[in-house]
């Protein structure tokens, strides 16, 4: 497998890592990565590789079969060979602003507690679909309420569960359409907030930023109309 560093640490910008595989799309594999595969509507991190003679950029990261991490070459290239020492960086802007967005999104889902059915992350703007028969009748009031909870500042942090514990508890998942991964025995839990002040809690394997003021302000768009019961809601970085 390969050791998901970004998992322990969202910040960490840059380490070395071992070439332990080559993928037959031209990927290669990392024994230790920053780089976040794409995966629960967050895009992978793109960056570059370097190691003793050669200079490689990444386009993104994808999950390959034994849970295994593939860095995707942006262009045809020679990859490190087997067994090479290579220091990954990823494209930290990028990057920080994918988990500005992604924690604006669970702060949503806490302002509109409706059942998710899709979501999407960007670098400027994210989305999340609701079933939801009728639109919100005051906009206004709810992007206030969610710019309330960045401003609070709260914190961020993870912990796991066992399979059994979140089956037990399946009013953590908001997802109707995906469930968390539990391959591993374990899900990790995200909270925002602490004791008495925790706002959300749910199973998520994204990257977050630490605490919600590093989101700012944001803005929400129109409501959209994606079927029956079915709306979408935008959030946008300002």
């Amino acid at each position: 497998m390969t050791d998901p560093l970004f998992r322990t640490d969202a910040y960490l910008q840059e380490a070395t890592g071992q070439v332990i595989a080559h993928t037959p799309e031209g990927g290669m594999v990392l024994d230790r990565t920053v780089f976040y595969p794409t995966a629960g509507g967050q895009p992978g991190d793109s960056g570059h590789v370097e190691w003793a003679g050669g200079r490689l950029p990444v386009a993104t990261a994808v999950k390959v079969e034994g849970g295994r991490i593939a860095l995707v070459p942006a262009e045809p290239a020679a990859l490190p060979p087997l067994g090479a020492e290579v220091r990954q960086r990823i494209d930290w802007n990028r990057r920080y602003r994918h988990m500005r967005v992604h924690t604006a999104l669970h702060l949503l889902s806490v302002v509109i507690p409706l059942p998710v059915t899709g979501g999407q992350i960007g670098t400027d703007r994210g989305r999340l679909d609701f079933a939801m028969p009728e639109p919100p009748t005051d906009m206004p009031a709810l992007e206030a309420a969610l710019n309330a909870l960045i401003g609070r500042d709260l914190a961020v942090t993870d912990s796991w569960i066992t399979n059994e514990e979140l089956l037990a508890n399946p009013g953590l998942v908001k997802t109707l359409s995906v469930m968390p991964p539990m391959g591993q025995g374990r899900v990790r839990l995200v909270q925002i907030g602490q004791g008495a002040g925790q706002v959300d809690l749910q199973p998520c394997g994204g990257t977050h930023v630490a605490r919600t003021a590093e989101i700012g302000r944001v803005t929400l768009g129109k409501v959209e109309n994606k079927g029956r019961q079915n709306r979408r809601v935008t959030l946008v970085l300002e």
